[in-house]
């Protein structure tokens, strides 16, 4: 049973999200065009399955680079009796079991770039979720960006209960091992590290230029190493904040595996296709970290 998020809770998520707001605009440089976000994928009466074909440690997903076919998993209706709110399964060939990762999407909503991504994990094994917090809507503008980022923060109870039912639902499922990390990118990194301090019990956070805490006593609520990717000329995230927020967790004692990239801005790892002379190489070596972060944090 999930437990309300206490007063101070929801009041931190709300400032973090809040201080998010002035980040997402930087996410605009790295954001897919209003018709992929708009992608409606059907569900599928069969569950299909990815086959199993890690990238080799020199490669990127083809997500990353805009060259990733149709997603090829399936739209998922996770929160019981809600069909406005439409999250992406990707499943990986076998029966399991299987460590699982939820996906937070950017302030866009949830675009098909994402959706590629779980495709990605699930070709690394993983059975993927990509969540949906807006209730199947997308942002096409900045301006319909902030306004469904602004709605959905005002209500962090809800937030966190998506996500713990998307969780539970991952956990339950015959085909995994029960254990599930969350990443997210901007507004969806900021979202799983709050969710890390505020959600049910998971085993890992991977946050991509997410808007972050300082405050050890509230990251000793988390229970887990974190993951962290971070871009040297990001002004939302300077890397003076991304340094005391590595103090912080130390200080929390929470092990971590936090970097930040050079000559690369916010928003640089999604869409490394927008920039590829700059971005290819800190993207490899953020995916490598990440796959080895999943291996260990996830591994039975």
């Amino acid at each position: 049973m999930s437990i309300p998020t206490p007063f101070w809770m929801r009041a931190l998520l709300s400032a973090l999200l809040a201080t998010s707001l002035g980040l997402a605009g930087a996410c605009a440089g790295g954001e897919a065009p209003a018709d992929e976000a708009g992608t409606e994928v059907p569900t599928l009466q069969a569950e299909p399955r990815i086959a199993h074909e890690p990238t080799a440690d020199d490669a990127l997903p083809a997500a990353l680079l805009g060259a990733a076919p149709a997603p090829q998993g399936q739209a998922l209706h996770y929160l019981p009796g809600d069909e406005a709110t439409t999250g992406y399964l990707a499943l990986p060939d076998g029966d399991g079991p299987h460590p699982a990762v939820i996906l937070v999407h950017e302030w866009n909503g949830l675009a098909d770039r994402v959706r590629q991504v779980a495709d990605a994990l699930a070709a690394e094994g993983y059975v993927a979720l990509a969540a949906d917090l807006f209730q199947g809507r997308t942002g096409s503008n900045p301006d319909e960006n902030r306004a469904l980022t602004r709605e959905t923060r005002e209500d962090m109870d809800q937030v966190v209960a998506n996500l713990n039912i998307a969780a539970t639902y991952l956990r339950d499922r015959a085909d995994t091992s029960g254990k599930v990390a969350v990443m997210g990118w901007c507004f969806g990194g900021g979202i799983a590290l709050s969710y890390g301090l505020a959600g049910d019990a998971h085993e890992g956070t991977a946050m991509f230029y997410g808007q972050l805490v300082q405050d050890p006593e509230l990251l000793q609520r988390i229970t887990h190493e974190v993951y962290g990717t971070f871009a040297e000329e990001d002004g939302g995230i300077p890397p003076q904040d991304v340094e005391q927020f590595v103090e912080a967790l130390r200080t929390a004692g929470i092990e971590n595996d936090v970097h930040i990239y050079s000559e690369v801005n916010h928003g640089f790892w999604l869409f490394v296709d927008q920039e590829p002379d700059t971005r290819t190489q800190p993207a490899l070596d953020a995916w490598q970290r990440l796959k080895a972060y999943l291996s260990r944090t996830l591994s039975n």
